[in-house]
């Protein structure tokens, strides 16, 4: 019987892989740049209806645009193109060709759709609602360009140019460029202008996580027993799922110990849980959160 399982196993993942047929290229081309349309546009209404009209300057060349418009009045749209095209010019001198034409196109096309939605009424005059919802907004956006494999260039630009000439981390010219920006708005606003930007900064971050890596997290099980065995059987033939063997030594008596290694979806965790327990008791197992699993059974790359 388990002859016939294993075969029918081995069948149907076979069967799965003939029908999954490689993506025509053009198809992904055209779906990126789709992502870097859809992207920047959500990125520059987001923009214009949150974060300019309550002065949040949350980072990048949006939060300068902010603030000169603040203080001089300059349309956003114009200062970042007048940023962001020779920050991609630089780009392109200093740090070679990768960055190609879907990165110029997000250069280009967000500040076209702040210019295109400048006259939009303000969603919301709260700032705390305006920080959390264009951090939200902001995230959103970057995290579909990136998915796009582009980027909308800007003082991201800066910061590798940095990077590249001074040996400081690119982390960290990211954060002092930002920094900075946060710092002057909260020269030129005031002190809860510049706490909102920092606000928005950090939802931003947690968003483009979000994008990028779904809502569907894994779970990375370690799994230490006498009944390793057993356990792998059960894995493979109860759950479907595929178990890694590691050859690890107990630290307080140097013997051998086998772990077992098998990542599955949240809700294949319990079953997991509560077959291991039935099997051995006192197993000792370790979870961990996996935040990207690439491969059969999983998103395919």
């Amino acid at each position: 019987m388990v002859c016939g399982i294993r075969f029918f196993m081995k069948r149907g993942r076979e069967m799965a892989k003939k029908r999954r047929k490689p993506e025509n290229k053009y198809w992904t081309m055209l779906k990126e740049y789709i992502y870097i349309l859809a992207g920047s546009a959500i990125v520059a209404i987001t923009f214009n209806v949150f974060l300019l009209p309550n002065n949040i300057a949350s980072g990048g060349v949006s939060g300068i645009s902010t603030i000169l418009h603040g203080v001089f009045g300059w349309k956003p749209a114009y200062v970042q193109w007048g940023l962001n095209i020779p920050l991609f010019i630089a780009g392109l001198i200093f740090l070679g060709y990768q960055f190609g034409i879907k990165t110029l196109v997000g250069t280009v096309f967000l500040p076209f759709v702040v210019f295109l939605t400048e006259d939009w009424q303000p969603w919301t005059h709260d700032a705390l609602l305006a920080a959390l919802f264009g951090g939200i907004g902001v995230g959103a956006g970057l995290g579909i360009v990136f998915l796009g494999r582009a980027s909308t260039g800007g003082t991201d630009l800066a910061a590798q140019i940095i990077h590249k000439f001074t040996g400081i981390s690119l982390g960290k010219c990211v954060l002092g460029i930002d920094g900075l920006v946060v710092l002057s708005a909260a020269a030129v606003f005031d002190i809860e202008k510049g706490l909102y930007a920092i606000i928005g900064l950090f939802v931003t971050s947690k968003t483009i996580d979000l994008v990028q890596v779904g809502l569907n997290r894994s779970k990375n099980v370690l799994i230490i027993s006498d009944k390793h065995e057993d356990i792998r059987k059960e894995i493979l033939f109860q759950i479907d799922r595929g178990v890694t063997r590691l050859h690890a030594y107990g630290g307080f008596t140097d013997h051998e110990k086998p772990i077992l290694m098998c990542v599955v979806d949240q809700s294949e965790f319990i079953k997991l849980r509560n077959l291991v327990k039935t099997i051995d008791g006192k197993a000792f197992v370790v979870v961990m959160d996996a935040a990207e699993v690439l491969g059969e059974g999983f998103n395919m790359p």
